[in-house]
């Protein structure tokens, strides 16, 4: 379970600006620290220190950020990974990875955290995050999303698009193409199965229009309900709270699970009937992880659910 919202920043004023509205905002949502594009071009290591530098500050409050670092093939992937895992290894909430080819360079660049944690004896599993924005790597996605420490599958839309060498073209980039062209449909959908089918959490794209949060809500309601996203990345402040709130849990239902699982517990997660309709351990695990990403969210439960549920007593 994550927040839905992932924002992304890269220059050292966004970094802070991002680091300190987590700290102050009363909702949840990660951060990631840019050093692929946020780094200026022959000043990537002292970009990766600042970043460590930032990770390790009181800035970084929450504990809630994770770093982006070069893609496997860049030579500075080697050294992102070595000085952003001795400097905050024990800090940092996840590792994305851009621009993945295939399973094979994955697992080299998963096996590189793997062994500079062992060199540095940090003994927890960083969550490795992959971004799928290439021909190669929509056709292999199944087999991406099996390899070990991943936790997010994320799609890349400007990358994807630019791959086709305009066979898809530039207004696909943006809504409503983005949603209707049968490429990317395609993309978004093997996407969307390989993760849920491994266990990981499908992360939607961009909206590139950041003076819009009316478009950010409704490209977020579209992934969400069209596709099955559970999350998805913010580039500019304005569009964390439109993220936020069309990944919320319909209020309606998020009442209606709180009704079923408490009935649920008083019959030991038995089979019940409400209103003439059956609920099973099924129903169940739906409505506990709706429960869980309305609470994330921000919304408040009833305090029935809070004391049932959120005091070192929730169900398996």
């Amino acid at each position: 379970m994550l927040p839905a919202c992932d924002h992304y920043a890269g220059t050292e004023a966004r970094m802070r600006k991002a680091l300190r509205l987590q700290s102050e905002s009363a909702r949840r949502f990660d951060v990631t620290l840019d050093l692929e594009d946020g780094a200026p071009a022959g000043e990537e290591r002292a970009h990766a220190e600042l970043v460590v530098e930032l990770l390790r500050s009181e800035e970084n409050a929450h504990r809630g950020a994770g770093v982006r670092i070069h893609d496997p093939e860049s030579p500075h992937c080697k050294n992102d990974i070595d000085q952003i895992v001795r400097g905050a290894g024990n800090i940092i909430t996840h590792l994305t990875i851009p621009k993945v080819e295939g399973p094979r360079p994955l697992a080299e660049v998963i096996h590189a955290v793997q062994s500079a944690c062992a060199r540095e004896e940090i003994r927890r599993e960083i969550p490795v995050h992959v971004l799928v924005e290439t021909h190669a790597a929509i056709q292999e996605v199944w087999a991406i999303a099996a390899l070990p420490w991943l936790r997010t599958l994320e799609f890349g839309i400007m990358d994807f698009v630019s791959g086709h060498h305009g066979a898809i073209n530039s207004a696909a980039m943006e809504s409503p193409a983005q949603f209707e062209h049968k490429l990317l449909q395609r993309a978004k959908i093997r996407q969307v199965a390989a993760a849920l089918g491994n266990g990981l959490i499908p992360v939607h794209n961009v909206t590139l229009d950041v003076k819009n949060p009316e478009q950010t809500r409704a490209d977020a309601l579209r992934a969400r309900q069209e596709f099955g996203y559970l999350r998805m990345w913010s580039i500019h402040p304005s569009q964390i709270d439109p993220i936020l709130d069309a990944f919320a849990p319909d209020s309606h239902e998020v009442e209606q699970a709180g009704l079923v699982l408490l009935q649920a517990r008083d019959a030991q997660w038995g089979p019940i009937s409400i209103d003439g309709r059956l609920y099973d351990r099924a129903s169940y695990r739906y409505y506990w992880e709706l429960t869980q990403r309305s609470r994330m969210a921000g919304n408040a439960l009833s305090p029935e659910i809070e004391a049932a549920f959120f005091q070192d007593n929730a169900p398996e």
